[in-house]
């Protein structure tokens, strides 16, 4: 792994969250090298390798986005579809793991392409399990397609 590669992007402005996920990732041995973008801006710049990470490549895009809806700046929707509609960054899978339970929510991440929606859950344990789940199901039992899937041809 090189020192600009990233596994996993949590995008989530909760320092409570950020702080538990982390916690849940690295205690169940997925010790993969996560960046935290704690606001959708952040997230889109890290992504699109522009302002801040414009060093940054597209050939060290993360291997899973863990993505909130309710963020400052960009929210989260603005943020999966713009990650979804460039072939740059379309076959990133993209967990929504958020609090909303809103109907409309879980089918706007659908359209716009989510991988998956989890609904946070409150009590801790649950939270952790939820968390190393993902982890483990997204970074080890999962095949992803190439990174130039949707590349133009």
């Amino acid at each position: 792994m090189t020192q600009d590669e990233v596994h996993i992007l949590l995008v989530e402005d909760n320092p409570a969250d950020v702080e538990l996920t982390l916690h849940a990732l690295r205690n169940n041995n997925l010790k993969n090298r996560i960046h935290v973008a704690r606001d959708g801006e952040e997230a889109l710049d890290f992504l699109f390798c522009r302002g801040t990470h414009r060093d940054r490549s597209f050939e060290n895009a993360p291997k899973l986005v863990l993505l909130d809806l309710k963020l400052p700046k960009v929210d989260g929707m603005e943020v999966l579809r713009e990650l979804k509609s460039d072939p740059r960054t379309k076959a990133i899978p993209v967990v929504i793991l958020t609090s909303s339970k809103e109907e409309k929510d879980v089918v706007n991440g659908y359209h716009l392409g989510t991988n998956s929606y989890v609904q946070k859950p409150v009590d801790f344990e649950q939270f952790r399990e939820t968390v190393k789940q993902l982890g483990l199901y997204w970074l080890v039992v999962n095949e992803p397609p190439p990174t130039d899937a949707f590349s133009a041809r």
